[in-house]
């Protein structure tokens, strides 16, 4: 039973949605994104750092990062997000994951992109053991691409990073002014 317990518990954490902030804000922002995708990285890297600092970690804004990885490169690289112990823990190495996307998915050979992810996984404090775990788990890899299906269904995704604030579809400029505009609106 207590080996039963541990592998449920072990398929929910991986099956929720990684989100960070106030569970009660009145703002959700949903980020559909693919970690290959270069745009992605710059929204993380633009707007999800400055959105952290001055509505997260205030706890005015839910943030959502929905996997929806557009290659198995991208996949893998969930999984070793996935890998982390807390959301966030998560969001730490989604960073260093974008950080270093331009080194590590490149190429087509995917031992080396996964030797690369398990390198970043390894410098954020998780043992390679666990990280070679979090890439083989079918379990995982079936809920990440249910995930990317599901917001396919519901959102109709035809490109990432696709962003929405409070179920409104966001496209205006990937930058942390029009964004910021935006979450001032219905604050």
């Amino acid at each position: 039973i207590s080996i039963l317990f541990q592998l449920f518990s072990f398929t929910v954490v991986f099956g929720e949605i990684l989100k960070i902030g106030n569970e009660n804000a009145k703002i959700t922002v949903k980020v559909f994104s693919s970690l290959t995708c270069p745009h992605c990285a710059s929204f993380h890297e633009k707007i999800f750092e400055n959105l952290k600092k001055n509505y997260i970690d205030k706890n005015e804004v839910k943030f959502e990062h929905h996997a929806f990885p557009l290659d198995l490169a991208a996949l893998n690289a969930e999984k070793i997000v996935r890998c982390a112990s807390s959301p966030e823990e998560k969001f730490k190495l989604l960073t260093k994951i974008y950080d270093k996307q331009s080194k590590w998915a490149v190429g087509s050979d995917i031992e080396k992109i996964n030797e690369f992810l398990i390198k970043i996984g390894n410098d954020s404090k998780i043992s390679e053991n666990n990280l070679r775990k979090c890439l083989e788990d079918k379990k995982n890899q079936e809920l990440i691409l249910n995930e990317r299906i599901a917001a396919q269904k519901e959102y109709n995704i035809r490109s990432t990073p696709t962003i929405y604030i409070n179920d409104q579809k966001y496209e205006d400029k990937h930058e942390f002014k029009s964004f910021k505009k935006q979450i001032d609106k219905l604050l």
